[in-house]
């Protein structure tokens, strides 16, 4: 059974209402895997990070290098070439690879629109482009070498193997691989639920904040967008119109439902909301207990743990433009 390759998109799955986190959880159950082996990003705050646990899927870290030391290089490539004007246009030819790659992940996209084989070219074309410009190694941060040590990793293997979007088109041309089918597929109720939290973590000035605030109290939760997750949500709402106690009455409510089978990252964002309303409320000495109660966990998001630290040093104020 040859390996199947399964898209991602890191922490820009948090953007799309219909490829999220929750979507690729029904994609993997709607081609009944138990889990993906993890060839993308090291992040541990990354979003499928809280998913795939809390819908009972596997997660098989991969034996791969670190590669954090190619970063190193390219900015000692990118400082020496912006001493030249002939440098200088590699960057630009490189960057406006860059950006258009950036508007094709960034636009409105779904799971199966991402898997057409004409969108993976246009990605394909980006990526090659950057190539051209900069050259293979220093410049592409090694991105041959990586891949090939990758390649040489899952050969032989079978399942689901979850990779960054933009490395699929070179991995289907190393890999005994196929991209799955997902002709019956349709996103469900576990990525509409996602989509929803997602979108109440990230407002803006145009939201309809009452129609948010209502839909957030119509759902139940499920294992991967639970109760506590939406009732912390719409505390946010409420933080974001100056309203203290009603953030603090829904922060308190999220924090007396978190049990240990919740997604990871959720008891460090309530409890650092948490500590930031109560400090806005005056309460300092109990704000104070919270933040250390986010860094005493053993993972909390690093937004958490940040807010929490800065937290401790100096007290939270609520500031509204």
């Amino acid at each position: 059974m040859p390996l199947t390759l399964l898209p991602d998109l890191g922490d820009l799955l948090r953007l799309h209402p219909q490829f999220n986190a929750g979507t690729l959880v029904e994609a993997l159950r709607h081609l009944g895997a138990p889990g993906v082996l993890w060839a993308s990003s090291a992040d541990p705050d990354h979003p499928l990070r809280d998913a795939l646990p809390a819908a009972r899927l596997g997660i098989t870290d991969l034996p791969l290098a670190d590669w954090t030391w190619a970063d190193a290089e390219y900015a000692q490539l990118t400082g020496f070439l912006n001493q030249f004007p002939q440098g200088r246009e590699r960057l630009r030819a490189a960057g406006r690879a860059g950006a258009a790659l950036a508007d094709l992940v960034t636009a409105p996209l779904t799971l199966t629109g991402a898997l057409d084989p004409a969108f993976l070219a246009r990605v394909q074309e980006q990526t090659l482009a950057v190539q051209a410009a900069l050259d293979e190694g220093p410049g592409t941060r090694w991105r041959e070498r990586r891949l090939n040590d990758l390649a040489a990793q899952v050969q032989g293997r079978s399942g689901v193997l979850l990779a960054p979007l933009d490395d699929l088109p070179d991995l289907l041309t190393r890999l005994d691989a196929q991209l799955p089918d997902l002709s019956a597929f349709q996103p469900g109720e576990t990525g509409r639920l996602r989509a929803l939290a997602d979108r109440a973590w990230q407002l803006n000035d145009t939201d309809d904040l009452n129609g948010l605030l209502a839909a957030l109290h119509r759902e139940a939760g499920d294992p991967i967008t639970p109760r506590a997750e939406l009732d912390a949500a719409a505390a946010g709402i409420h933080l974001a119109v100056g309203d203290l106690p009603g953030a603090r009455a829904l922060l308190e409510q999220a924090a007396h439902a978190l049990t240990d089978d919740l997604p990871r990252s959720l008891p460090g964002l309530v409890l650092a909301r948490l500590g930031q309303v109560r400090d806005a409320l005056g309460d300092r000495e109990l704000a104070q207990r919270t933040y250390r109660a986010v860094l005493a966990l053993n993972h909390a998001p690093q937004v958490a743990r940040d807010a929490a630290t800065t937290g401790l040093s100096e007290a939270f104020r609520l500031e509204l433009t």
